[in-house]
């Protein structure tokens, strides 16, 4: 299956139009279960990007932490 290509402000705006949706109350049951997995898919595209972000930030305040050691 190719990974989807979505950032993350753009999946977290179409996770919260899903929401609006649900509490609205006008989904049939087949259309709910359709938006309850594409909010699951799009948390996890959203909570990969922060992981990911946080490990790229980590690395950057270790490597000026071992300059500023250095010097």
């Amino acid at each position: 299956m190719k990974e989807e290509k979505i950032n993350y402000d753009k999946a977290v705006e179409e996770i919260e139009e899903i929401l609006e949706k649900i509490e609205e109350g006008d989904l049939g049951v087949d259309e709910l279960a359709e938006k309850v997995n594409r909010v699951t898919h799009l948390l996890k595209i959203c909570r990969d990007r922060l992981h990911t972000t946080e490990e790229q930030i980590n690395k950057i305040l270790d490597e000026n932490e071992d300059e500023n050691e250095e010097a």
